[in-house]
């Protein structure tokens, strides 16, 4: 019986050669194929981790779905197939989910060589607060997609991390400011474990003249959550009420009403609701 084969995502350095882990050369030796998006660049990356891989195959964005029915065939066949990208770790707004899903769905062993990925890198150097985040890889680039994406973040309570093209950031910390408000921190990371590695912090007003020095390089935006929107003082949970009594509405359903439009105590807002005068019982 031939045993199951094994899929084994590869995470490699993000700039710095020297963060390619050993346990990462140890898998690219051993693995039957190596599947990467550029082979010259993995190509360069082996010679100077010393390994001479078996074969190379080329996975991209382009090719990654095509090739999934023949690497579950040699998976079939118990091969153990690594995976890589240019940078990071495989599946992160780059090759592999696809890949991924697939065999474990075939009932193939994942395995996973952690390391460099320049999403966790990015938050934890923002000084912005890390217990909870969302990443949203890169924005919609154009339309009412990127208008509604940008909407939906402005309200997102969590951390946001997103990754953003040199040539576009000016445009996107302008967009940001618009739709967060000018004085939401950010923090940008740029050429991260390179040799001009620079993360910048300020406010999304500040980040837009940042920007108009035309920076290089790979670039990731760390923006503070949105604040916890202010409890509704108590004139306007009146004129709620108010306004739902004179609908029509009991006491009782005016309360409810206000106090899931308000996020606030059913039972504070009845009470309010008592002070009001000849409010029915």
């Amino acid at each position: 019986m031939i045993d199951r084969g094994t899929l084994v995502l590869v995470a490699t350095p993000i700039g710095n050669l020297g963060d390619l882990a050993p346990r990462a050369i140890e898998e690219l030796a051993r693995a039957d194929v190596v599947c990467c998006e550029d082979t010259r660049r993995t190509g360069r990356l082996l010679q100077h981790a010393g390994v001479r891989a078996r074969e190379l195959c080329l996975v991209n964005d382009h090719t990654e779905y095509g090739a999934i029915p023949k690497l579950l065939d040699r998976l079939d066949a118990g091969e153990r197939i690594a995976i890589v990208t240019d940078a990071g770790t495989p599946g992160i707004s780059d090759p592999g989910e696809r890949l991924v899903a697939a065999a474990a769905a075939a009932g193939h062993a994942v395995l996973v060589v952690p390391g460099p990925s320049a999403v966790i890198a990015a938050l934890v150097a923002s000084g912005l607060p890390t217990a909870r985040f969302v990443f949203e890889g890169f924005l919609p680039r154009k339309g009412v997609a990127r208008d509604q994406r940008l909407l939906e973040l402005a309200r997102e309570p969590r951390t946001v991390v997103c990754y953003e093209a040199p040539h576009r950031v000016a445009r996107t910390l302008t967009d940001l400011a618009n739709a967060f408000g000018s004085t939401r921190r950010v923090a940008i990371t740029r050429e991260l474990t390179k040799l001009h590695e620079e993360v910048w912090r300020g406010t999304l007003a500040d980040a837009v003249q940042w920007a108009a020095n035309e920076p290089r390089g790979e670039i990731v935006l760390v923006i503070d959550g949105a604040p916890a929107a202010a409890p509704p003082d108590e004139h306007a949970l009146l004129e709620a009420l108010c306004a739902q009594l004179a609908l029509g509405a009991t006491v009782k359903d005016a309360s409810t009403e206000v106090a899931t439009r308000f996020g606030v105590s059913r039972r504070a807002v009845y009470e309010l609701a008592h002070t009001l005068p000849r409010a029915p019982r």
